[in-house]
């Protein structure tokens, strides 16, 4: 699986999961963020309440973590 897998295609979420969860279509990459989130079929609340579980995800790990870091470019204009 391509390291630019959207979680919905990396946990093969089939067509009604995936147009029902908050994340699709625009937020595939950073789902650990995104409230209300329909992983595994069970629905994850906000950011604070679903990290724990977003931890042990292989796709946040094998994914998410794997890419570097972005740093941020304030003062470099």
């Amino acid at each position: 699986m391509s390291l630019k897998a959207n979680c919905w295609d990396y946990k093969k979420c089939n067509k009604e999961l995936r147009n029902n969860c908050p994340a699709y279509p625009n937020a595939g990459r950073v789902c650990f963020v995104v409230e209300g989130t329909r992983c595994d079929g069970q629905f994850h609340g906000p950011y604070a309440q679903k990290i724990n579980d977003c931890r042990g995800c292989r796709f946040y790990k094998d994914i998410v973590l794997s890419e570097p870091p972005k740093l941020a470019r304030a003062g470099r204009d």
